[in-house]
């Protein structure tokens, strides 16, 4: 497979680094061919403006969106965001990496999503009808590929479960799973989380690093999260509200989203299914 990992540390010798290093050697090791973007190393540009549209007017007042699908149709994206493209064009899968901060992605990772997936490209995409609304959650100019997030945190892994202050992972990494990968069509692994990552010793992170060696090592074959198909017929079109019914007895929130025999409940646990347990032997 050809792999295409977002890295997203300032620094290239934190355990973010060493992690990464570890995930590319065991991917290449698997034969598959492997991309890298730095961005703190190749000092991405996370600010959207102007300047990412070189085709608008001067006198033009700045619409973000249209902007971007008028750059998208004409090929006058910059080369950076067009560099990126490509990439993820030529991916099989997308890793994104980086540290959970302020519960999470760090801005320069946001600011590539933010200027990468253009209208035209990752939204925007489809026929909009009574019948559907766009190609996307499940559908898109990604589908067909896979992606999945490689997490640390500082916080104990009992804080961000289902009863934990920090609330459960799952639910805090639900926007980027389920609105930045799934909505342009990748299938989403269960994320890879480590916690407590900086009081590990070097027990713990050789213990981690096989876990993450572990997970690239069933790349191919670990089951997606079971999200919803947005045009399967889950849905009201044009309201997007799931049909009644369809939900676990007391679901609310995130989890109605997740298909009903593979589900979490409304505190966040996840059923004994394999998806489960996927997830749990990624994070434990």
């Amino acid at each position: 497979m050809k792999v295409l990992v977002v890295f997203a540390h300032p620094e290239p010798r934190s355990l973010n680094g060493s992690l990464r290093d570890v995930a590319v050697s065991e991917l290449e090791a698997q034969g598959h061919e492997v991309r890298v973007s730095d961005l703190y190393a190749e000092g991405w540009k996370s600010d959207v403006d102007r300047a990412d549209f070189p085709s608008l007017p001067t006198e033009a007042r700045l619409a973000p969106a249209a902007a971007s699908k008028q750059a998208f149709e004409a090929d006058t994206l910059t080369a950076d965001v067009k560099a990126e493209i490509e990439k993820l064009l030529w991916a099989d899968v997308l890793i994104l990496q980086f540290p959970l901060w302020w519960f999470s992605m760090p801005a320069i990772l946001k600011g590539w999503v933010d200027r990468v997936f253009a209208y035209g490209f990752a939204y925007g995409v489809g026929e909009h009808s009574d019948k559907r609304w766009g190609d996307r959650y499940g559908e898109g100019t990604l589908a067909g590929k896979r992606a999945m997030l490689i997490v640390t945190a500082g916080g104990w892994q009992e804080h961000y479960s289902a009863r934990g202050i920090n609330g459960p992972i799952d639910d805090l990494l639900f926007p980027i799973n389920h609105g930045i990968l799934y909505y342009p069509g990748y299938d989403v692994l269960p994320p890879f989380v480590a916690y407590k990552v900086d009081k590990l010793d070097e027990a713990d992170f050789q213990a981690t690093a096989e876990r993450l060696r572990e997970r690239m090592r069933t790349l191919a074959t670990t089951s997606p999260i079971p999200y919803r198909r947005q045009n399967g017929g889950d849905y009201l079109i044009p309201s997007m509200q799931l049909r009644a019914g369809l939900e676990q007895p007391g679901a609310i929130g995130f989890a109605l989203h997740v298909a009903q025999d593979e589900a979490r409940s409304p505190g966040g646990e996840a059923s004994a299914t394999r998806a489960t347990t996927d997830v749990r032997a990624a994070i434990a």
